[in-house]
């Protein structure tokens, strides 16, 4: 399998469209608003994370990683330990480490489609949703939102948000898939506004001597 860690996660979300979703109760959508107005207020975002996947079958895979963003010029870039995603805006980059390969492609910028530029805005539109209740997790009390997709054919059933009551950021993420599965996604550290060097978004080949270059642009 050539994707891990968040990798898996951000594939999986690609299957999102921006279809135009609408709110099932007030609370939630006055949330979720405040949510995406602290997210759309950061130009650029340095986060870790884990992912935990659960499977139907009863197998588990875990990951850890760190995205930085540029949200001002859609540059991102995505670290695990097996595998680095790179994007300027116009090329991305897929170096998987275990397979010393980099597979080469054009960038998507679209808003109809989930990727790193707009990860932790995705839920304004293409779903209903709800608030859940709340949970308390390491001290911190946390409001829930549950996301049905409007498009019955995707390929998840629901999406879990909780967020932290105290500063509106996004503690975790939980996908639940139609075969069973679910992926869990854990923001353990989060900065906004952060100064990020522009060799985070550069791919060099020097770093990675070896390795096979795969163009399918």
């Amino acid at each position: 399998m050539k994707k891990h860690g968040w990798l898996l996660l951000l594939s999986f979300l690609l299957f999102l469209s921006g279809q135009q979703g609408y709110a099932q109760n007030d609370a939630a959508k006055a949330l979720l608003n405040k949510v995406s107005q602290k997210y759309n207020s950061y130009k650029t975002i340095q986060a870790s994370f884990t992912l935990a996947v659960k499977q139907a079958n009863g197998g588990s895979h875990a990951d850890a990683g760190t995205l930085y963003l540029d949200k001002a010029n859609n540059k991102y870039q995505v670290s695990t330990k097996n595998q680095v995603l790179i994007s300027d805006s116009k090329t991305q980059w897929n170096i998987m480490k275990a397979e010393q390969e980099v597979e080469v492609s054009e960038a998507s910028n679209s808003t109809a489609e989930i990727n790193p530029t707009n990860i932790f805005t995705f839920y304004t539109s293409g779903f209903k949703y709800a608030l859940a209740g709340a949970e308390k997790v390491k001290g911190m009390n946390l409001s829930v939102v549950e996301l049905s997709p409007v498009d019955s054919k995707r390929n998840y059933t629901k999406i879990k948000l909780r967020i932290n009551k105290t500063n509106n950021q996004i503690y975790d993420t939980t996908v639940f898939d139609k075969s069973g599965n679910r992926y869990t996604y854990t923001l353990t550290s989060q900065e906004g506004n952060k100064s990020l060097p522009s060799s985070l978004f550069t791919f060099n080949k020097n770093n990675y001597k070896g390795f096979d270059i795969v163009d399918l642009r």
